[in-house]
C-alpha cells in the first residue's frame, strides 16, 4: 500500500507527486515498467492486471488517475472504463496496442480523457499523466466545461431549463416529460460521454436493467423529435452503434 504525506500549499507539481496512479495491464512487464517511470517522478502506484482487479483497487484506494489497457482477460479495459464512469470522474488514460482512429474515437467516447498507443514514448506518457493530474487537481475533481448553471444546462445550441423542464434547440422550445427530462439532463451533464441503454435505464428509472434497449430507444426517439431538425440525421443526440448514446459536444 502506498503511503502518502499530505503537504500544505498550492496545487502544483508537488501536489501531483502526492497523487496515486492505478496502472492496469495484463502484461506484468509493462505494468512494472510504467510503475518505475511514475515512481521516479514521485508518484504513488497501485498495480492491477485486469479490469476486475482495477475496479477492486479503485473501490479500496484513493486514486487520482488510471492508466488502463484495452485487451485484458476477465474484464476488458473499455468495459471497466464504462463501470468506472458510472460513479467516478477521475482522469483515465487508455494505453493500447489498438492504434486505429476508430479505436481512439471509441475509447474517448466511452469516457477516456486521453489515448496513447503502444509502444509508448516514456517522456510523452509522463507528460500526459502530469497534464491530466494538473487539470484534475486544479479543478478539484469537479470541472465542468459545458456551460452549466444551477438552472440552465447548455451544450452548444442546446439548452435545458431545470426549473421548467423545457428544452430549447434550433430556436424551438419544447416541454419534456419527467422521464425525457431525466434522460436529457444525464446526457447533457456528461456531454461527449457514451452511456449504454442499461446505464441510462438504471440511472433514470433507478431499477435493475434487463432487456431495456427498446424502452430506452423509444424515449430517445421522442427526445430527438423535440430537439432535432431531422430526427433521422441528429446533430445533438447521437448513437454510437453497439455501445450506446451521447450528446455531441
Amino acid at each position: 500500500m502506498c503511503a502518502i504525506i499530505l503537504l500544505k500549499g498550492e496545487i502544483d507539481v508537488s501536489d501531483e507527486k502526492q497523487s496515486t496512479v492505478l496502472v492496469v495491464d495484463d502484461d506484468r512487464d509493462i505494468v512494472a515498467a510504467i510503475a518505475k517511470l511514475l515512481e521516479n517522478e514521485g508518484l504513488c502506484v497501485i498495480k492491477a492486471y485486469d479490469g476486475l482487479e482495477a475496479l477492486d483497487s479503485l473501490a479500496s484506494n484513493q486514486v487520482e488517475l488510471i492508466i488502463i489497457d484495452v485487451m485484458m482477460p476477465r474484464l476488458d479495459g473499455l468495459s471497466a472504463l464504462m463501470k468506472i464512469r458510472q460513479t467516478n470522474n477521475i482522469p483515465v488514460i487508455v494505453l493500447s496496442a489498438k492504434s486505429e482512429d476508430t479505436d481512439k474515437i471509441l475509447g474517448l467516447s466511452m469516457g477516456a480523457d486521453d489515448y496513447i498507443t503502444k509502444p509508448y514514448n516514456p517522456p510523452l506518457l509522463i507528460a500526459r499523466v502530469k497534464a491530466n493530474l494538473r487539470r484534475y487537481l486544479s479543478l478539484g475533481g469537479a470541472g465542468n466545461s459545458i456551460g452549466e448553471s444551477d438552472d440552465l444546462l447548455r451544450v452548444g445550441q442546446l439548452t435545458l431549463s431545470r426549473s421548467t423542464r423545457e428544452v430549447t434547440a434550433n430556436g424551438k422550445t419544447s416541454s419534456l416529460t419527467a422521464t425525457e427530462y431525466k434522460m436529457l439532463d444525464l446526457l447533457m451533464s456528461n456531454a461527449g460521454r457514451v452511456f449504454s441503454a442499461e446505464e441510462i435505464y438504471r440511472r433514470v428509472w433507478r431499477e435493475d436493467a434487463y432487456a431495456v434497449e427498446n424502452t430506452v430507444m423509444v424515449h430517445i426517439r421522442h427526445i430527438r423529435e423535440k430537439i432535432e431538425i431531422d430526427p433521422k440525421e441528429p446533430r445533438f443526440l447521437k448513437v454510437v452503434w453497439g455501445v450506446g448514446y451521447k450528446i455531441e459536444k
